[in-house]
């Protein structure tokens, strides 16, 4: 698939999402055009499936008469096919094609109608209803639920609202995705394109539900240094599950991908992207509940770990947490008003031996005092996990201006006396949003695999070395920044200077001439 293809069909998609654009906010008109997408994969993704078992009796999918013996008999036996391959089974008159056709058909025929808008909920339910007891129900459980055609955002009128419905539908239904060709992922690119798109546009509650796409590249390509494969990737604070995603772009098969989100609508986005990114169902356990209050996969260990949570979130802090394996060792709590620190212990708890996490936190982190600073010095000299710290440019993330780093821990280091810092926040594009150009990332990644130190950008202190500077991680510390300026010669600044004494009286004599020419009086 070439890469134009891929830029049209996320241009179209864009302009298609601009259909709703002006009936609401941003990341409202985001949910219906992202859930309608995923709506269109799953019926492609079905229809191709029905075909390939169908292709010995000569037949296909949409060609089934739904209503005959024989067409239920042909239906019963795809469904149980469809609900272990795929997850899910709809019929061929719920397929996207047949609705957006109806939505926008012209017929005035006796009986005929084009309002889709309660089938349109049907099938939308019973996409979800068809799991119900199998194994990838709890995978597509309230999938749609943001989906709300009753809302009067989509017109005044129940005709308004389905001739916009249909419209986009109808829009919808003129792309290709081309689902046949399983080499490329050109719909997962472009979905995640959207995401993108929408999140640049949401301002502050970007943040989530979407980590920029250069960050998350550096994120992925740090906790699989070294690897190939992975047998679990996992983000506790997930968003679209776009981290996960990015991680499995690094290596050559990731077997189980896990997360946990607490906003319900993009923990339902999470669970789209990962479907329609084609991992099957049994491969991802996504789960929405608050990470740091009721964690979901404790009895699990990853291999790799990547993270962009909610910068100085408050959390309860109870504490009941003291007893808590996550954090009772330390000693201490992060504090109420700032939770980064909790999100490094349950990062830290669920890292398995062999395992590699990346996070990215707000500067403050590095030096900020109290529990902080004994929970930072207790990762360092106690366990000796931190493996790097990475400083990046200000004003990187959508919705804050703030820097940023990223703390890199392993508890199997392969350097086990050192912490190698980077300074990586002057190196950038500058823009309304800054950028991590392409030479920046790759920067990054070799001077961490390769350990290297360079002036004024990169040092590998030793823990001594961080023991004399009290734990305190501030990248200056440790990579001098400092430019001197150009030394001065100073009998060249006070030739300059008589130089510019004569110039002045030369000028001094010229304006007395022109005056003693006018009769006027001089200024001086």
């Amino acid at each position: 698939m070439s890469e134009n293809h891929k830029r049209q069909l996320e241009q179209q998609l864009w302009n298609i999402a601009n259909t709703l654009r002006g009936k609401m906010d941003a990341d409202e008109f985001r949910d219906y055009i992202l859930g309608f997408i995923f709506y269109k994969y799953l019926s492609e993704k079905m229809e191709l499936y029905a075909n390939k078992i169908l292709a010995e009796d000569g037949i296909k999918y949409h060609d089934i008469n739904e209503n005959t013996e024989e067409g239920q008999e042909y239906l019963e036996a795809i469904k149980e096919e469809a609900l272990s391959s795929l997850g899910y089974f709809l019929k061929p008159t719920e397929l996207f094609g047949e609705l957006a056709r109806k939505g926008n058909s012209n017929s005035r025929e006796e009986g005929a109608s084009n309002f889709i808008l309660d089938e349109l909920t049907l099938v939308l339910k019973h996409i979800e209803q068809s799991t119900m007891g199998t194994e990838s129900e709890d995978d597509f459980n309230k999938l749609f639920e943001d989906l709300d055609l009753t809302s009067t955002k989509l017109g005044r009128t129940e005709a308004a609202k389905n001739d916009l419905i249909a419209k986009v539908l109808g829009h919808l239904d003129k792309i290709d995705f081309k689902l046949e060709d399983t080499e490329a992922d050109v719909l997962g690119d472009a979905y995640e394109y959207l995401i993108g798109q929408f999140a640049s546009g949401a301002g502050k509650k970007a943040g989530e539900f979407y980590t920029p796409q250069e960050v998350s590249k550096v994120l992925a390509k740090l906790v699989t240094t070294g690897k190939t494969k992975l047998k679990s990737v996992y983000d506790p604070t997930c968003g679209s599950g776009s981290l996960l995603l990015r991680v499995a772009k690094e290596v050559e098969e990731v077997s189980n991908f896990y997360g946990q989100e607490l906003n319900r609508t993009t923990y339902n986005l999470a669970r789209m992207n990962m479907i329609l990114h084609d991992v099957h169902f049994q491969k991802f356990d996504i789960r929405q509940e608050d990470t740091l209050e009721h964690p979901q996969h404790l009895e699990h260990r990853f291999e790799a770990i990547v993270a962009n949570p909610p910068f100085s979130a408050n959390w309860s802090a109870s504490p009941l947490h003291m007893s808590d394996d996550r954090f009772s060792q330390y000693g201490k709590l992060a504090p109420s008003s700032k939770a980064d620190f909790a999100f490094v212990q349950h990062m830290v708890h669920h890292l398995a031996e062999n395992g590699t996490m990346a996070v990215v936190l707000p500067h403050g982190v590095l030096f900020r005092g109290a529990a902080e600073g004994h929970i930072r010095q207790y990762l360092i000299e106690d366990r000796n996990y931190l493996d790097a710290v990475i400083g990046l440019p200000a004003n990187i993330f959508y919705g804050t201006s703030i820097p940023t780093c990223i703390l890199v821990f392993k508890k199997c280091r392969e350097h086990a006396d050192n912490v190698l810092f980077i300074n990586a926040s002057e190196q950038f594009e500058r823009g309304t949003q800054n950028v991590l150009r392409q030479e920046d990332i790759d920067k990054i990644i070799s001077t961490y695999r390769e350990r290297k130190t360079e002036d004024k950008y990169s040092h590998v202190a030793s823990l001594q070395e961080i023991r004399e500077n009290n734990y305190n991680l501030n990248i200056p510390r440790y990579v001098d920044t400092f430019e001197e300026e150009e030394a001065l010669d100073l009998n060249e600044v006070a030739a300059a200077l008589a130089q510019l004494e004569d110039e002045m009286q030369n000028t001094d004599t010229t304006i007395a001439a022109f005056c003693d020419e006018l009769g006027i009086a001089k200024p001086f």
